[in-house]
């Protein structure tokens, strides 16, 4: 017998539209699930988006304000892809009002934001999901198999790279995301938060770090009315970016390994371009999200002049045949985000957590802190997750 979860999104752009896709997905890759999602209410403060939200996906019903979802006996589990400041009121008001969350990344401004909004979680005993989509990747997962396997050695170093163009243009309206108080840090909660996560799911703690950060694009147009995603904004009253577009961090591991994480949000030329590369004693691994669906691999006992072959994943890795029926059928970003949304409702039904949870979001924030401090002193410093 399958039973009916009601959802609820808080926030409606982008990513809330996202989120909201994947709930209706989950029952088409995942049938036997014991829970069918059922889109309760969305929560959306700009006037008439909540309305289409409805209309279009078939919510039952619309707030202007987030605190009646706490408040609504119809929600168990929450959608929470408002902006960053809100994210800490929000995930601990529905932790404590008996609410399951599924929040996006970066959990708040702060890995003290990340650690309230966990600690409110683990104290309702409800589950909690967090954004960490790229690990979700078939491939991220068969690497993260291979590389504990010990298929390529030890490993001595990686690099994780983040590069988008989202904030290239000069033109680019200064919304919340550039401003300390609603946004806190720029590039860091954006970009090097998954950054952080990939890495320490591929090998595990980070002990220490030393980080260099800028901007550089200074200033922007305020935008004049409602934005969603990177809107532009021309002729209006120019204003101050706040946080970095840019950060270069190298890594130590607990493990021993070496790293570097670099992320830029302003770089022209470059769409999407995220992946890692992991090299070992004997060998190594390369994946990029643009290629989502294979590997790079090189290994066996020739070490000089090893070649790297293509490596395409299939129904045995990650979640691949819940989608696809054999290798090399592409999938694509949504995807990920429906993974996402079975394994928190999967967590929900069997009351044990699966995917991304807020241990891992506080254990990114902790990097990201770490990179802030780090980037003032110009000196080396711990994590302290």
């Amino acid at each position: 017998m399958v039973d009916s979860l009601g959802v609820a999104v808080i926030g409606f752009g982008w990513m809330g539209r996202v989120h909201t896709q994947a709930y209706a997905r989950v029952p088409h890759h995942y049938p036997r699930l014991a829970l069918r999602p059922r889109l309760v209410t969305v929560a959306e403060d700009v006037p008439g988006r909540a309305e289409e939200a409805a209309a279009q996906f078939g919510f039952a019903s619309t707030t202007r304000d987030w605190r009646e979802v706490a408040a609504d006996p119809r929600v168990r589990a929450v959608s929470i892809t408002a902006p960053n400041f809100l994210h800490r009121e929000i995930g601990v008001a529905m932790a404590e009002a008996g609410k399951h969350v599924w929040i996006e990344k970066p959990v708040g401004l702060t890995v003290a934001d990340a650690r309230a909004v966990a600690d409110a979680v683990a104290k309702a005993a409800v589950q909690g999901a967090v954004g960490f989509n790229y690990r979700n990747a078939p491939a991220v997962e068969a690497a993260r198999e291979l590389i504990a396997s010990g298929e390529i050695g030890t490993v001595t170093h990686v690099r994780v790279r983040l590069f988008s163009d989202y904030a290239a243009h000069p033109e680019g309206a200064l919304t919340w995301r550039y401003e300390k108080e609603r946004g806190g840090s720029g590039v860091l909660g954006d970009l090097a938060s998954h950054g952080a996560d990939l890495a320490g799911y591929l090998l595990g703690d980070i002990a220490s770090l030393t980080a260099d950060t800028a901007v550089f694009i200074p200033e922007r147009a305020r935008p004049t009315g409602a934005t969603a995603g990177h809107t532009r904004a021309t002729g209006g009253e120019l204003g101050p970016v706040e946080n970095e577009d840019y950060v270069n961090c190298l890594l130590r591991f607990a493990s021993g390994a070496r790293g570097v994480l670099e992320a830029c949000r302003v770089s022209v030329g470059e769409q999407n371009n995220y992946g890692f590369e992991v090299h070992g004693t004997k060998g190594a691994v390369f994946w990029d999200f643009r290629r989502m669906n294979e590997l790079g691999v090189s290994r066996g006992t020739t070490y000089q002049d090893q070649p790297v072959s293509t490596v395409y994943v299939g129904p045995g890795d990650g979640e691949f045949g819940a989608f696809q029926p054999g290798a090399a059928n592409a999938m694509g970003y949504d995807d990920l985000k429906v993974i996402e949304a079975y394994r928190f409702l999967r967590s929900v039904a069997e009351g044990t957590p699966h995917g991304a949870t807020l241990s891992d979001a506080v254990r990114s924030a902790a990097v990201l802190d770490a990179m802030v401090r780090s980037a003032r002193s110009g000196a080396w410093v711990d994590v302290d997750a």
